[in-house]
């Protein structure tokens, strides 16, 4: 048998090996491609305009990383804090210098790491770590209300302890307070003032849904010297969907639990003068006593209108003094006639049914008063009265017409060459 042909075959493959060893060699190492090679060190050709010694760096100067020898440039910079959150720059396009375009946190620790290349194109690495100062100010938020289980109506406040007005430093705020559902909804921050927002979703929470309210303010930039402070989270459940709703005109309170009518009750609301207000109200609490004066709505002591009861199974539905009560001395005018001086009344039985049934958070609706409609804040919970379109153009992350505003994030690119 002839075996010269695979002689040839395998002197070929070596051959050809041996080619390709060698050109592999010479792509890598100090010899071949300098990209390849183990970075060198670079803190003689990079540059921090950072304090010197133990002091901390102030959070309102911005971060500047410059290239100095002349015999190389920076090609990329990242700076991360201890939550892991990147802080954006802008390198320019000699690869000369690296500025941060963002706020720095204060109080916090920032890793930098930079990646230089020198004039043959060889790359090199310098790592630093450094502090910035605590803020001077601080911008602390309160959420609301505390941690429980409430109806479908119920919103989320924030309570801030120092004005923000700027529309800039809202958005900054706003962006930091995340509410987060299960299941997930669609939801917005509306500014009711400069130190009070509030959350709903665009329809009612769902049924069943848990709500997880954070704050991300810590140590980030707001507006001239004030940064934001730690915020506790808060989280909610949602229980049945309960709405009642008191017609003026038939004299009832038709009350559903998730869309099943669960009792029909024989009421009095508010009588002329003194009329009911209409439109949607949140259960703000439960008192099992109160005792209603007419003094404290402005009804003078001793006139035609005045009062002073004893009042059982009373549910608040507005801060101003609105209930959902026991009113037994009217309960011959109750379906028949209003006679109240605003308030829901109906039996002692049917009262105490209706405070058992109820938990804060649901929704009690009065329709075909000729009282003016529920006020949307200071009140009480009237925010469902408001339209979905005009709840959005209280967002500061939404444009007059209720569109979403991204910020504008530069990417960190490699010089052009």
């Amino acid at each position: 048998m002839n075996d010269t042909p695979r002689i040839r075959t395998l002197f070929s493959c070596t051959l050809l090996a041996a080619a390709v060893t060698a050109a592999a060699s010479a792509c890598g190492g100090a010899d071949g491609d300098p990209l390849t090679a183990k970075p060198y060190d670079a803190t003689r050709q990079v540059a921090f305009n950072l304090p010197s010694g133990p002091e901390k760096a102030d959070p309102d100067k911005p971060l500047e990383v410059t290239a100095k020898g002349g015999d190389g440039r920076i090609t990329d910079v990242t700076a991360v804090d201890e939550a892991g959150h990147h802080l954006a720059g802008e390198l320019s396009a000699d690869g000369a210098r690296w500025r941060s375009t963002a706020p720095l946190a204060a109080g916090t620790r920032y890793t930098v790491h930079v990646s230089t290349e020198d004039d043959d194109g060889a790359p090199g690495t310098r790592t630093l770590t450094f502090e910035t100062s605590p803020a001077k100010a601080a911008l602390s938020v309160k959420f609301g209300p505390e941690a429980g289980k409430y109806g479908v109506g119920q919103p989320i406040t924030a309570e801030l302890n120092q004005p923000v007005k700027d529309r800039k430093a809202r958005a900054v705020v706003e962006r930091a307070l995340k509410v987060r559902s299960v299941p997930a909804v669609e939801g917005s921050w509306y500014w009711v003032d400069d130190k009070k927002l509030h959350y709903r979703p665009k329809e009612y929470w769902p049924t069943g849904a848990t709500v997880a309210v954070t704050g991300n303010l810590a140590g980030i930039k707001v507006a001239n010297k004030l940064y934001g402070g730690p915020v506790k989270p808060l989280t909610l459940t949602i229980g049945d969907r309960l709405e009642a709703v008191a017609d003026a005109g038939s004299y009832t309170m038709t009350v559903r639990r998730n869309g099943k009518v669960i009792n029909t009750i024989p009421v009095t609301t508010g009588k002329p003068g003194f009329s009911t207000r209409n439109g949607i109200k949140v259960v703000l609490g439960k008192e099992y006593f109160v005792r209603m004066r007419s003094t404290t709505v402005g009804i003078s002591a001793g006139s035609s209108e005045s009062y002073d009861l004893p009042v059982y199974y009373a549910t608040r539905v507005t801060w101003s003094g609105e209930y959902v009560h026991a009113a037994p001395w009217s309960v011959g005018s109750q379906g028949f006639a209003n006679v109240s001086h605003g308030c829901v009344g109906m039996s002692t039985g049917n009262a105490a049914w209706f405070f058992e049934t109820v938990r804060p958070g649901d929704i009690v609706r009065t329709v075909n008063s000729l009282g003016d409609t529920m006020d949307t804040f200071g009140n009480g919970f009237g925010d469902w009265n408001m339209t979905w379109d005009k709840w959005l153009k209280g967002s500061a992350l939404t444009g007059s017409t209720g569109t979403p505003v991204t910020p504008a994030v530069t990417a960190r690119l490699r010089p052009s060459l």
